[in-house]
């Protein structure tokens, strides 16, 4: 049996992450990446990473990772007939995780990872070290094995509310190019479609749906066609279409104590507004290697689950809270409508979305006041007929 300071369940931003904080933190530790496939390999994602995501690499020495890909600057957010699109205070990109997820694995070797296909099927944890298959020994152990972690289903850790998407790759459309397009839906919400230009003549699309009790999964087909119906005729010519579950993040996250950690999608960790989880997959990864690396130099690594809780209370509690409210607010047709009207009369409010959405917002007081404005704002001064409102500004 080979033993290891650190073993991680899991190669994608989460898990390469998490390699990255401890290596970082002390290049000295035993770090094992354990992945079920070979990289570089697919994913089923929207592919957008917030600059957020890259300041957070930065402060592990991972720099330049994008520098070949195309920024994104504009976004257009759309629920029925009202609008809102300006330029983001900071570009974004559409990186496709064939090439994301390979780079930071990378990353990850570089700063003295290994790297093992194989697939975890248990766990044991015992007073002296965690047992994987009765093949691997850690002192700690980090789950980032996604929507279906085996890690958390052995720590008797149940899934919160899911949401069911499908994504493909097809040529972008014109009206498009250069933005990233998301289309609230005006049926089974909540729900949104997307076209998210990846900077080389593609896009990737989308459409996904909360899951409901009571009420059927949509099938490939349904999720297809309501595709079809927000943004007619992206997905002509669509290929490499996936399905994938996301767990959505709630206003309360307890972090798992002792040996064992859970980051990313494994901790259910998906923005509930945006479906984004990169930024949460990064940041909860950092901070699990930190902790592991902090354990481990003061000989108890079964403080680590303690330690990551510390490291991440202040990231990320305050913003899940406000997350979790915006989501409830915006099951309101009329609420999502307002937001999207005051977005598009202030940037201020549009940027407090944005960060909201992609990153650790919060509802702050200028989100807060502009949609009281435009709630407020009588029926009369948002004509039925109106087919965009839209900010005026510069492409």
């Amino acid at each position: 049996m080979s033993a290891w300071d650190l073993v991680v369940v899991g190669a994608g931003p989460a898990g390469a992450a998490t390699a990255l904080g401890a290596l970082h933190a002390d290049p000295g530790l035993r770090v094992l990446l354990l992945d079920r496939a070979d990289f570089p390999r697919d994913k089923a994602c929207g592919d957008g990473i917030a600059p957020h995501v890259l300041d957070l690499l930065a402060t592990v020495g991972v720099s330049g990772l994008l520098d070949d890909r195309t920024p994104v600057c504009r976004l257009r957010l759309a629920h029925g007939p009202v609008a809102a699109e300006r330029t983001m205070t900071r570009p974004a990109y559409v990186v496709p995780r064939a090439v994301l997820d390979a780079r930071l694995v990378e990353a990850a070797l570089a700063a003295g990872a290994d790297l093992r296909r194989h697939r975890v099927r248990g766990l044991e944890v015992t007073p002296e070290a965690v047992v994987l298959d009765d093949d691997l020994a850690a002192a700690v152990v980090v789950g980032a094995d996604g929507a279906h972690s085996v890690v958390r289903r052995a720590l008797g850790r149940r899934r919160g509310p899911v949401a069911l998407a499908i994504r493909g790759y097809a040529p972008v459309a014109a009206a498009h190019a250069g933005r990233q397009v998301i289309e609230l839906g005006t049926e089974h919400q909540p729900s949104y479609a997307w076209s998210f230009d990846c900077g080389d003549d593609t896009a990737n699309v989308g459409y996904g749906e909360v899951l409901h009790a009571g009420r059927p999964a949509p099938t490939r087909a349904q999720l297809l066609h309501r595709l079809e119906r927000l943004l007619p005729g992206v997905a002509a010519d669509g290929t490499g279409w996936r399905g994938h579950h996301l767990p959505l993040s709630t206003a309360r996250w307890r972090p798992s104590r002792g040996r064992v950690l859970l980051v990313g999608d494994a901790a259910g960790l998906v923005n509930p507004l945006t479906g984004e989880g990169i930024f949460y997959a990064v940041a909860t990864g950092l901070a699990a290697g930190r902790a592991a690396a902090a354990a481990l130099r003061s000989g108890r690594p079964e403080r680590a689950g303690l330690l990551h809780r510390r490291g991440t209370r202040d990231l990320l509690l305050p913003h899940l809270r406000h997350t979790a409210l915006a989501a409830r607010l915006t099951r309101s047709p009329r609420v999502l409508t307002a937001g999207i009207a005051a977005a598009a009369a202030d940037q201020q409010v549009f940027d407090g979305l944005v960060e909201l959405g992609l990153a650790r917002g919060r509802l702050t007081p200028s989100l807060a006041l502009g949609l009281g404005r435009a709630l407020l704002r009588p029926p009369a001064d948002t004509p039925a007929d109106t087919t965009t409102v839209i900010a005026k500004e510069p492409a």
